[in-house]
């Protein structure tokens, strides 16, 4: 019996959690959209620029694309750099009025962040910028492309050129001080959302590594491309996340919805 269900809900992932007495936690973590450093191939870590046009529309129409499908945040996180909130200014015009104009350029302004709440759906909702959400801080490196920092710093370059091994790098982050980050931002979610609740995190590509690293329980980080905008969907029972026994292997109760999903931008360029 049990078998059949697990085979059912391989091949036709059940949505039955998201509703009524049984509706479970959403996760929905986003990178944020193409910046004008990632376009110049620059480390920005710590440091931001804005939007690239292309970058304002993955995000809007990852906001139209949420609309489409009723995914209307509770809560909502963000990164405090700009290029994080501009996606998040961009996602929610996308998703307040799916019919706005695809912009051609970036705001003059740079897209600034909502306020402390934002109307969606009917409702008032928390908009928390938190650090914690921040890229890795690359130190020395912030800023530079890497033909920059091969002209600057050329024997520490040389030695990340020629070994695997991790290389200290002045004034950046250690990973472990990175990975405590990421596990604090994960464990700040769990510990203030329950069922029924849909957060919404916008954040960076290697912070959001560290996240679902520990949001899966790994112990160790795994290299994951991620396109701009690239959502990841989880879908977990709060009420029983603490517990032991059989329910940690049940399928029923931890979901992955999207995983690198970029399907409102791909489709939309098809």
């Amino acid at each position: 019996m049990y078998a059949r269900r697990a085979a059912d809900a391989y091949n036709q992932p059940s949505d039955r959690f998201s509703r009524g007495p049984m509706a479970v936690l959403k996760l929905l973590l986003v990178r944020h959209g193409q910046s004008v450093g990632n376009g110049e191939g620059r480390m920005e870590g710590v440091s931001s620029t804005g939007l690239t046009p292309l970058g304002a529309r993955q995000s809007l129409r990852l906001g139209r694309h949420l609309a489409a499908a009723d995914w209307y945040p509770t809560h909502i996180y963000c990164s405090p750099l700009r290029r994080a909130t501009a996606t998040l200014a961009w996602l929610l015009r996308g998703l307040a009025d799916p019919a706005c104009p695809e912009p051609l350029a970036e705001l003059p302004d740079g897209a600034p962040a909502p306020g402390p709440t934002v109307a969606i759906g009917g409702r008032t909702v928390a908009v928390t910028l938190r650090d914690d959400l921040k890229e890795y801080d690359a130190g020395i490196f912030t800023g530079l492309t890497w033909a920059e920092a091969r002209d600057r710093h050329p024997d520490l370059c040389e030695q990340l050129e020629t070994s695997l091994d991790w290389q200290p790098i002045p004034g950046a982050e250690t990973l472990e001080q990175g990975q405590a980050r990421a596990r604090a931002a994960v464990n700040h979610l769990l510990d203030r959302h329950g069922n029924g609740d849909r957060v919404l995190v916008i954040s960076h590509h290697w912070m959001l590594q560290q996240m679902i690293a520990g949001l899966l329980g790994c112990d160790r980080a795994w290299g994951l491309p991620m396109a701009n905008s690239a959502r990841f969907e989880f879908w977990l029972d709060r009420d029983r996340w603490p517990q032991t026994g059989p329910n940690r292997l049940n399928t029923e109760l931890w979901q992955i919805k999207r995983f690198n999903d970029c399907d409102h931008w791909l489709k939309s360029e098809a």
